[in-house]
């Protein structure tokens, strides 16, 4: 017997018609004896099909302005409509899973890198996310690092600019050992995203890190000498001049000092005292060297102890001192005799390199050429000459003789 389906706003007279949903369309199935009727406030706005009990395939159609619709249903066809819905909700879910699986943070790159031999003992350790991260799920318990089994103490922070998230050691590191870095699971995206697993790297810090060389209330000074100061020209000097047990300072005017000149007075004997303790501090390093001997004109340094038994100079070619990326490195450069420039060379700072982190211990006499442009604290156990217009971002330190200037510019280096 065929079943009529009533789509829309025709509704079956009989009391025991069947209604059921076909997505978002009320059906009836009626039998062939029952009425249809269709309501005045909506007639010509439907559809009636007849459909076989088994699911044949008939066509409906409706009157009125809202045009015509064919419809093929029955209902085995409603029923595989139904089990269609709850696949294709299922696949959805299925999907909905591999998405957020895909896009669990990662971390991109970290510093030190993995493998790193030669980290600094201040080193600050920090991992770049692909992604924004919780802040708060980032700290001391999911950002690790250990010496072995020992876990290291320090400060977790996170910059959102950047998605970094940086662990300072409360203390400096251990020299020649190796370190382990682990982010854990329990660091979440901004979606609540865990990462996927543990992230660990290592690294091990340098067995020859110099540490700096501390110069006391010798530091004041841009030019500190031991018997005179002199200056022919326009020279400038950022930061203090002094002289002890010497007294004589000339050329000031017309030379200009933005800081205090000390002549022969108890800053300046404290000055003096202090360049002697740093000068032998300087002398006395032993750790690492590395033998240099004449021009290092040409040459890119890494940071480190360089020791010469006899003179070093900047010629045919300008110096590099690279930091290789830390801005504590430091360069301290020990010379049993003179350190001279030619004119217009230079010594230059690379990735990072600052010229309050370099030394120069000089056995005997220091000459800065013609133009020259040198960076670092020049410690003379003699005398220091800058010839016509050379700069110096540094000090010119000199024990026992004297400083002399001629139209030169000298800055005390930035820490």
């Amino acid at each position: 017997m065929l079943a009529k389906l009533l789509i829309g706003p025709r509704v079956c007279r009989a009391p025991l018609a069947t209604w059921f949903a076909l997505g978002a369309l009320f059906v009836a199935a009626c039998s062939d004896q029952d009425a249809l009727v269709t309501p005045p406030d909506v007639a010509g706005a439907g559809a009636i099909a007849d459909a076989g009990a088994a699911g044949d395939v008939v066509s409906a159609s409706g009157g009125g302005s809202s045009g015509s619709a064919g419809i093929h249903a029955g209902a085995g066809g409603i029923a595989g409509a139904h089990a269609g819905g709850a696949t294709a909700e299922a696949g959805a879910a299925g999907a909905a899973g591999d998405r957020a699986l895909a896009q669990a943070p990662t971390v991109l790159s970290t510093s030190p890198a993995d493998g790193s031999s030669h980290v600094p003992s201040g080193a600050q350790i920090s991992a770049v996310f692909s992604e924004p991260m919780a802040e708060s799920t980032l700290n001391e318990a999911t950002f690790v690092l250990r010496q072995g089994s020992d876990p290291i103490t320090g400060t977790v922070s996170f910059d959102r600019a950047s998605n970094t998230a940086t662990f300072v050691p409360h203390g400096s590191l251990a020299l020649g050992l190796p370190y382990t870095a682990t982010i854990s699971t329990g660091a979440e995206d901004a979606t609540g995203q865990s990462l996927a697993s543990d992230f660990s790297w290592s690294f091990a810090t340098t067995a020859c890190e110099q540490m700096p060389v501390t110069l006391g209330a010798a530091a004041n000074f841009v030019v500190l000498a031991g018997s005179t100061v002199t200056s022919t020209g326009l020279s400038a000097l950022t930061g203090d001049l002094g002289v002890s047990p010497g007294t004589a300072v000339t050329g000031f005017p017309p030379g200009v000092v933005v800081g205090a000149k000390h002549a022969g007075d108890a800053t300046s004997a404290l000055g003096m005292a202090d360049l002697t303790t740093a000068y032998n501090s300087a002398k006395g390093r032993t750790l690492c060297p590395v033998s240099v001997s004449g021009n290092l004109g040409g040459k890119t340094l890494a940071p480190g102890l360089y020791k010469s038994t006899t003179s070093l100079a900047v010629s045919s070619g300008d110096l590099t001192l690279d930091a290789e990326g830390d801005g504590d490195a430091i360069f301290i450069f020990q010379m049993a005799s003179t350190l001279t420039t030619t004119a217009g060379r230079q010594v230059i700072l690379s990735n990072g390199a600052k010229a309050s982190n370099v030394f120069w211990q000089v056995g005997t006499s220091a000459t800065i050429g013609t133009t020259s442009v040198f960076q670092g604290t020049i410690m003379a156990d003699q005398a220091i000459t800058l010839k016509t217009g050379a700069e110096l971002n540094g000090r010119a330190l000199a024990r026992i003789a004297a400083v002399d200037l001629d139209s030169n510019q000298i800055v005390k280096p930035a820490l």
